[in-house]
This record gives C-alpha cells, structure tokens and sequence, in this order.
C-alpha cells in the first residue's frame, strides 16, 4: 500500500508540473543579479578580520578589469538595425521606440570606447586598491609592488588605475608596472594554449548549448518591441533575444540606470541569463566535455606557488604582485583549484545554472586575493578571498587560514600531472 501511494504522489507532482508549467531546473534571481559577469563590482560590506597572532607579510592578486563599456558593437548594432527595421515597417511597439532610443544613446556613448574602462571601473579599481591599503598597510610602507596586465587597454587603465591610487595613499611606495603580450601565458590563456583554441573551434559545445536555448528562448520580448507583424525567423528569434539581453545587461556596467523590468520579465531575464551563463561555464570551465578550459591556468597556479615560496624564503622583497587580466582568466583558474561555485560537472545542462553563477563569480573588478601570513610561532599561513570576502579553498575543509605548505600541497595536486613542478 505505501509503494502504491508513493507512485501516487510522484505522479501528482508530475502532473501538477506539466500542468501549471512549473520547471524545477529554472532559477528566480534578481535583476541585478541577471546581469551577470557584466554586474558593477559588489564593494565588500565590512573588512575582514585578522587574528592578532597572524601579521600579512605578502598579497598575490589577480582580478579583472573594471566596468567598461560593451567589449564590441556587434550586439548593440544588430539590435539597433531590427528596431529601425521595424519602424520603418510600422510594427515597432510603443517599448521598441523607447528601447530604439536607448540603443542610439548606447550606441552614441559607446563610439569610438568600445571595450574601454569608464569612470565606474576606474572607480571599482580605487576602491579595491584603498582596501587593500588600508587592510594591509604594513605591505605599502615603503614596500614594493610588481604589477602586469594584459595588453588589452581595459586591462592596462585598471592596473593604472589601482597602482595610481596605492601611489597616492602613500607615494613611497615603489611600483613597477608591465603590460603587454609577454604577459598573455598568465593572463591571456586562452590566447595561447593549443589545446584550448583547439577546444573552442572544435565547438563540442555548441550543440548542448544551442540545445539548451532552444528550451530557453522566446519570441515574447521580441514581440513587446518589434511588433506581432515583424518577420522573425527561429534563427533570429535565437541571436536577437540574446542581442537584447547583452544591451540590457551591459547598462550598468556602463552607468546607466534603467528599468530592466520594462523590457523583460524576471522569468525572461533569469532564461535569457541562465544561457550565457551556461556558454561561460561549458567555455571557461572544466566540464564533462573537458578539463581543458580549466587546465590553462596552470601556468597562474605555478606562479602563484613560485612566487609564495619566495616571499616565504626571502628571495624577493616584493611585497605585493598584482595581475589584471579577463573573466576569462578568472575562471579557468577558480575552476581548476576547485573553488565552490566554480567546479561543477554534470550530463545535465539545465541544472548548470543552480550550481554555477557567473554573477557570484566575476563581476567586473573581481578579484583573488592570495593574502601570506606569518604567526608569531614563524608558521605561514595563506586565506584566500574571492571578491574580497574570505572562502574557504578546499573541499570539506572549514578552514579559512591554511598552512602555507597544506595549501601549496593542494594547489599543486590541482594541476594536470604534466604541468606540476
């Protein structure tokens, strides 16, 4: 009697499902948090911490640019042509005109900055770099910083932009800064290894994800701007849903203030969010198509450890060494060490979103801070903070502080066999 029952329940929990269209995969997060890794830099609460027993004698840093404008035209012009289309058709909506609007002011403010840091990323940096002095200024009195970015200008403008700041917080500080693609392996990974781009062009995972938009997408947010009578193919239908997404999404990271609400429903922007976040994750991460995404920031891992053990030995008196590279660079590196909310592997796609959000991740300006201490015993000890907020670095270990050569022992068994020293 209580299997009958149980087979009963299960199929009233189905039922009631398909009934009321209720999918258990599908997320209900904020607007805010639906833009994803174009979301402005969430500035820390409060600072953290320390032990008194515990003195930072070293940080290694790495974090992405600030808010930029959008990285390319191509979505904003698309979008731009199907709203003027649809005017010129007579089938744009009241929202298409607004919306229409919006993407010329976009378009107008972006020219000739496409990709550029703007002021609120400038800002992003300085408050980072003012943190990080004012939680550790025993690092910057008349201490030594060595810091690099990739050759992008974003990347270059945030490095300048912190080390300005640091500078003018205390100008004794010595700073040497380096830019270029000399930096790329550490930074630009994804330019540089083989099996990566191989990866990419090899495009395993493109069907899973076009799979999953299919599920996803809608003509509805479309319809609400560009009329009912607008042509729309399936394939358009796909990239311009996605087009309107990266315009809308992309607003505040250039410090423009709009009503997301206005255009789509918290279920279309959770559905049209969930998609590129899923792209991110099957590019940037290690997955069950492959480990490589995460693999190329081996290279970062080993620098890491090489340049802590320096520290540690006396080798070097740099006391800080701060990296400026791309999302792209941020989550192969929380992927391949594991870190919570970065490493998921799973056949199903559509649960992806419940277990990994880019928004969590990085954020424009988002960080990894490897912050070396020393206790009064002589031990060392590492935390690592991901935006500034301490977490813990392996799994099912509470610890925050870790002993420099446990940590180290971890990060090294975290490397492909080939790349560990």
């Amino acid at each position: 009697m209580p299997r009958f029952l149980s087979f009963i329940s299960i199929f009233i929990i189905i039922s009631t499902f398909s009934i009321k269209g209720v999918d258990p995969t599908a997320t209900n997060f904020t607007y805010k948090e639906c833009q994803g890794s174009w979301c402005p830099y969430p500035i820390p609460g409060t600072a953290i911490e320390t032990p008194d027993s515990l003195t930072a004698i070293f940080i290694n840093h790495v974090g992405r640019h600030g808010s930029r404008y959008p990285s390319s035209p191509n979505s904003t012009y698309t979008l731009l042509r199907a709203l003027e289309r649809a005017d010129s058709l007579n089938t744009i909506t009241t929202l298409g005109k607004e919306l229409l609007n919006l993407t010329h002011y976009v378009a107008i403010r972006a020219d000739k900055q496409w990709g550029a840091l703007d002021s609120l990323g400038i800002a992003e940096q300085r408050g980072i770099a003012s943190r990080m002095y004012i939680n550790y200024p025993e690092l910057f009195i008349n201490g030594k910083i060595s810091a690099i970015s990739s050759y992008s200008p974003r990347c270059v403008m945030s490095m300048y932009s912190f080390t300005h700041q640091l500078d003018r917080l205390n100008n004794k500080v010595e700073i040497t800064t380096s830019s270029g693609r000399q930096n790329s392996q550490l930074l630009r990974p994804f330019d540089q290894n083989k099996d990566y781009t191989e990866f990419i062009r090899s495009k395993v995972w493109e069907t899973p994800l076009n799979d999953y938009a299919d599920t996803r997408i809608t003509a509805t947010p479309l319809r609400n701007i560009l009329g009912k009578e607008y042509p729309l193919t399936l394939s358009d239908t796909r990239s311009l849903a996605m087009d309107l997404y990266q315009l809308l999404g992309g607003l505040s990271a250039m410090n423009i203030d709009v009503d997301l609400s206005k255009y789509l429903s918290v279920e279309e922007i959770n559905a049209l969010w969930s998609i590129y976040n899923l792209r991110q994750y099957l590019q940037r991460t290690a997955s069950v198509l492959s480990s490589v995404p995460a693999e190329i920031a081996s290279p970062l891992v080993l620098d890491f450890i090489r340049t802590t053990d320096d520290a540690i030995a006396g080798k070097s008196d740099v006391t800080t060494i701060l990296r400026f590279g791309h999302a792209e660079t941020l989550l192969p590196l929380f992927s391949i060490l594991h870190l919570q909310g970065a490493y998921y592997l799973t056949n199903y796609y559509d649960t992806v979103a419940g277990h990994f959000q880019n928004f969590k991740m990085v954020p424009m300006g988002a960080n990894l801070q490897i912050v070396l201490f020393k206790s009064q015993s002589g031990k060392h000890y590492v935390r690592f903070d991901l935006n500034e907020q301490a977490i813990k670095l392996m799994p099912n270990d509470d610890r925050i502080y870790i002993p420099w050569d446990e940590a180290r022992e971890y990060m090294i068994r975290c490397l492909p066999l080939i790349d560990q020293p």
